[in-house]
């Protein structure tokens, strides 16, 4: 047997460390999982880590991480071992969180009303009215119920001897959560039987608890259900993965600043059949940029108005516009005493010994122990790193100390403590463990009976080098699964509800916002602009390798085809194709950045599915992510044609997973029926565009450019199936462009969008007046024995042809015509449409 997992593991006189005693010993809460570690061959450990990198891949977990430069979509970072806390200890850490989300919550009461902790000499005013996190405005909004904070988190460390204490407190809009949720879901899974066997107490009841604590304060009407949605910047934001996840996990609309509105003293949400009042906003937004009408004018993420309406009590925000005043380092110091006189009870966890300069004893013995201490901003809304004293020498510590004497209530100073460590697994190495320094995030949250339910657990942060003083994420550190253990039996709440209730019906999503709708039709049109010319480029690619480089007609035919429909780049006038195609074809396959480009139709397929990433299944996010992957894989490979071709056939395979996800897997509510209808106005328009290109094309003349159109159309088998013989004019126009059971032809495309339109005229009231159904009629008069005994090879002016590909051109016209006027229908709100309904 290997040699024991201890045998090299570094152990620290200066730190407390999770998993050892001080005389070297595994801890009892830690003995069972060691061992486990400790028997599991090298092989297997590897398939486990492999499992943790797939799953975070496949899920799309991500935190961006700005001071890298390749840190956008960063892939989240989780070491599989996870920290574990044994529960007494656990008791303690809980009911101090708590109470400290007490406190801190009377606090925000006092500070925004009556101000007697400013008036009895507990808080300096300077404190409070000298940071932007004051909000002048809400002072005097009371919220409903009397909560301000209703999610807290908590940033702990422990002292060298095993102490906890707070280090940060997160008031605003804490994150984490999410991603807290997420590593149990993997590690749970990395670790099974462990996680079993050691009785980890489950997160669900924590989530059920916040669910409840903000539906019991929803201020409804009567008999009406509590409406909440979870308030995002938008994909932009370092955690969008976050809000998308938990917006998922909890059943709440994920919604912008633009999908909410106010009328009155009330807020909605914008829906394709009108606004439907919203009850609760659990926020994940700054103060600041929530209202810009009373607070940040130049906000473009938050709801005009919306401080009205919570100054109203009319809608509950989580956390309360404001709340972000607590987030203040220079508060630490203050605290136990203003907790015994708001609450009469003493502090249960201490803080990091805090001095705020705006005090001069404070300043003062900052300055005389300058090197023992961490300098910090005073104040959220600064931007600065954390400053250790003893590392500043000569002219950097001078300037430092003029900096802090010029604006001393700008500055904070911590002492300087070793965090504890925690064993990690080593990428770099077969078999081995390394340790490093480990902070923890515990999350509280405001429940229905008025108190605080605490996350057991929370998330675990690993610094990225052993000797590191801070962790961060968004500076490329780790994160842990936290296992806390239970003496009794574990919880097996889910948030499934065991019985449903007339009350609780609720039907497929007919108050979807216009902007998910809008996303939703954009996602359904470029899943099929990005298959059209994934065919295209097969086609023409080919018919490159067949001919062994030469300009055979169906080369020729194949690259002006790709050129006409935008895949390739245009060429000058009167160009021929050349040699060299096959790079032209390449770059168009892997190129981002060209227009066009199969590539840059899966950015744009990625961005709207990210806007909506609530709504789409895990099966269907998984595939979306692995086209991603294996199209950027492709492009580090500088492949070959045939590896190119392959590369298409994999793409096509993952578009015909996409359109099954989409027909099988998606409700069937109005968010679905505009994801069809761009699939099929972007195939109606491909369809039209390529028959009428390839009607007028003289180089389609050629041998072999019909068959190419029949694969260009994924007809081949059809036809084949149909007509023993090689494709002719007549019966292959029949089946791209008037069989009506053609899924893909033309008239089938049209048929579908008709129905979907007179479905729309019934349901949402909307009538369009536009040419698309003249212009399916004229193409259905048309006279298909016009185009009998054709000599089409030897046509080169071929008026029933060109007829045709008018008609077609007409009817790829209406289509973009409706494309439009659904724009300004329904996303857009503009016109004489943009009537103001309540949604029922």
């Amino acid at each position: 047997m290997a040699r024991t997992l201890l045998a090299i593991y570094p152990q620290s006189s200066r730190r407390y460390d999770e998993m050892l005693t001080a005389e070297g010993g595994v801890r009892p809460h830690w003995r069972q999982f060691f061992i486990h570690l400790d028997s599991v061959a090298p092989d297997e450990m590897h398939r486990r880590l492999d499992f943790v990198d797939r799953r975070i891949q496949e899920n799309g977990v991500t935190y961006n991480v700005y001071a890298d430069p390749s840190g956008a979509d960063r892939p989240w970072a989780l070491d599989p071992l996870p920290l574990i806390i044994p529960p007494d200890e656990w008791a303690e850490v809980s009911a101090a969180v708590a109470q400290r989300a007490a406190v801190l919550n009377a606090m925000l009461a006092d500070l925004y009303g009556e101000q007697k902790l400013l008036a009895d000499g507990l808080l300096p005013p300077a404190l409070v009215y000298g940071q932007h996190g004051y909000l002048w405005p809400c002072q005097g909004v009371k919220p409903v119920g009397g909560v301000w904070l209703h999610n807290y988190a908590v940033d702990l460390a422990r002292s060298p001897n095993g102490r906890w204490w707070v280090i940060a407190d997160r008031t605003q809009a804490p994150s984490g959560a999410g991603y807290a949720l997420e590593n149990r879901l993997v590690v749970s899974r990395v670790f099974p039987e462990m996680f079993r066997d050691l009785h980890v107490q489950h997160l669900a009841d924590f989530f059920r608890d916040q669910l409840d604590g903000l539906s019991a304060l929803a201020p409804v009407d009567g008999d009406e259900q509590p409406h909440i949605v979870l308030l995002t910047p938008g994909p932009y934001n370092e955690t969008y993965f976050e809000h998308a996840y938990l917006a998922r996990y909890l059943g709440f609309p994920l919604v912008e600043g633009q999908d909410l509105t106010v009328r009155g003293d009330t807020v909605y949400l914008k829906t394709l059949r009108g606004l439907k009042r919203v009850h609760v906003i659990l926020r994940r937004q700054d103060d600041s940029y929530c209202d810009p009408l009373e607070l940040r004018g130049e906000s473009a993420l938050g709801v005009p108005g919306l401080l009205n309406v919570a100054r109203a009590g009319r809608v509950v925000i989580a956390n309360a516009l404001g709340s972000g005043l607590l987030a203040s380092g220079a508060l630490m110091g203050f605290l136990p005493a203003i907790c015994e006189r708001l609450l009469g009870e003493k502090l249960m966890m201490p803080s990091v010994a805090t001095w705020w300069c705006g005090e001069k004893p404070a300043l003062d013995y900052v300055k005389e122990h300058f090197d023992d201490l961490v300098i910090k901003p005073a104040y959220p809304t600064q931007h600065m790193d954390p400053v250790f004293g003893y590392e500043l020498k000569g002219a950097e510590r001078t300037e430092m100390l003029r900096r802090i004497e010029a604006r001393p209530h700008a500055y904070v100073a911590q002492e300087m403590i070793e965090l504890s460590q925690a064993p990690t697994w080593s990428r770099s190495h077969e078999r081995r463990l390394l340790a490093r320094p480990v902070g923890l995030r515990a999350y509280a949250v405001s429940d229905a009976d008025g108190g605080y339910s605490v996350m057991p657990g929370g998330l675990a942060r690993v610094a990225t080098g052993a000797n590191t003083r801070t962790i961060s994420m968004q500076r490329g550190g780790a994160s842990k699964d936290t296992w806390v253990l239970t003496d009794g039996p574990v919880s097996e709440f889910t948030l499934l509800k065991p019985s449903v209730g007339v009350r609780d019906l609720v039907r497929a999503g007919a108050n979807l916002s216009s902007r998910v709708v809008e996303n939703l039709f954009w996602l359904g049109r470029y899943s099929e602009r990005f298959d059209n010319s994934a065919r295209m480029l097969r086609v023409a690619l080919s018919r490159v390798v067949e001919a062994g480089g030469a300009k055979t007609p169906a080369v020729i035919s194949a690259m002006e085809m790709a050129m006409r429909l935008g895949v390739l780049p245009s060429p000058e006038e009167d160009d021929e194709i050349r040699e060299g195609s096959e790079h032209a074809l390449l770059e168009a396959i892997y190129d981002p950045e060209q227009a066009g480009s199969l590539a840059g139709n899966i950015r744009s397929l990625m961005w709207s599915a990210t806007h909506v990433r609530e709504r789409l299944s895990l099966d269907h996010w998984h595939s979306l992510n692995r086209l991603q992957r294996d199209q950027q894989a492709a492009l580090k490979k500088h492949p070959t044609l045939t590896e190119a071709i392959a590369f298409l056939d994999r793409v096509l395979g993952v578009s015909s997973s996409l359109t099954g996800f989409a027909m099988d897997n998606m409700t069937r509510d109005d968010g679905w029926r505009f994801l069809i209808i761009g699939r099929r106005l972007e195939r109606l328009s491909f369809l039209a565009q390529s028959i009428a290109h390839f009607l007028r094309m003289p180089s389609a003349r050629g041998p072999g450019s019909l068959e190419w159109l029949l694969e260009l159309s994924d007809s081949i088998i059809t036809y084949r199936s149909r007509y023993s013989r090689l494709p002719e004019l007549l019966p292959v126009v029949d089946l791209l462009v008037f069989d009506d059971s053609n899924p893909h032809g033309v008239l089938f495309q049209a048929g579908v969008l008709t129905r979907y339109l007179e479905r729309m005229q019934r349901e949402l009231g909307a009538d369009f007046d536009g040419d698309l159904p003249a212009a399916i009629e004229r193409l259905r008069n048309f006279d298909l024995s016009r185009l009998e005994n054709l000599q089409f090879s030897h046509c080169q002016e071929c008026s029933p042809c060109e007829e045709l590909a008018r008609l077609l051109r007409e009817l790829d016209s209406a289509a973009g015509q409706l494309s439009d006027w659904l724009g300004m229908r329904y996303f857009t709100h503009v016109g004489d449409v943009s009537r103001q309904t309540m949604a029922l």
